[in-house]
């Protein structure tokens, strides 16, 4: 039995620039998918960073209510630091007995902006500045000064902000972002 040209060439299969098409259509949308995610999709180095500042901003106040000792944060333009105040030498000072809560640096692009009591807080130190003096207090009983920081994305393209909701709890809002233009 002989069977014809024409299923023949049917039971074939596809032909090499049938698939070629098909492999060009795929590849031309997982590209544009994968730029979609890039431009308008998460910062996670924002996300990171706001969600380690919550942590520790709750780990230190866990610890002031623990120890019954004051803590505060010092905000800087590109990092924080956690503080804790030295009854004995009346003065604030760097926290050397738990790594957690050691001077940190925010990575390249982000920074960082302060409000507290609803005014907004000049981060840029002196370069000859000594002192330690935090502009948030954690206080030993777990209450906290009111404020509000924000990590943002060169200059505020995007942004996550930390604060206090009304019963004291900090709340991370989600990420914002500047509207295209």
């Amino acid at each position: 039995m002989r069977r014809s040209a024409r299923a023949q060439r049917a039971a074939a299969g596809f032909t090499l620039i049938e698939l070629l098409v098909v492999v060009a259509i795929i590849a031309l949308l997982t590209a544009g998918a994968v730029l979609s995610m890039s431009f308008a999709g998460r910062d996670r180095d924002l996300e990171r960073e706001s969600d380690r500042l919550l942590a520790l901003m709750n780990y230190a106040r866990e610890a002031a209510e623990l120890q019954t000792r004051d803590y505060g944060i010092l905000f800087q333009e590109d990092g924080y630091e956690f503080l804790a105040y030295d009854v004995q030498l009346s003065q604030w000072r760097s926290v050397t007995e738990d790594d957690a809560l050691g001077a940190r640096k925010l990575p390249d692009g982000l920074g960082m902006k302060l409000t507290v009591d609803a005014r907004p807080v000049v981060l840029k130190r002196p370069v000859d500045a000594h002192d330690k003096t935090p502009q948030v207090m954690i206080f030993a009983n777990g209450d906290l000064s009111s404020f509000e920081a924000r990590l943002e994305r060169n200059g505020g393209v995007r942004w996550v902000t930390v604060a206090q909701d009304d019963k004291g709890q900090l709340l991370e809002q989600p990420m914002q972002q500047l509207p295209e233009r």
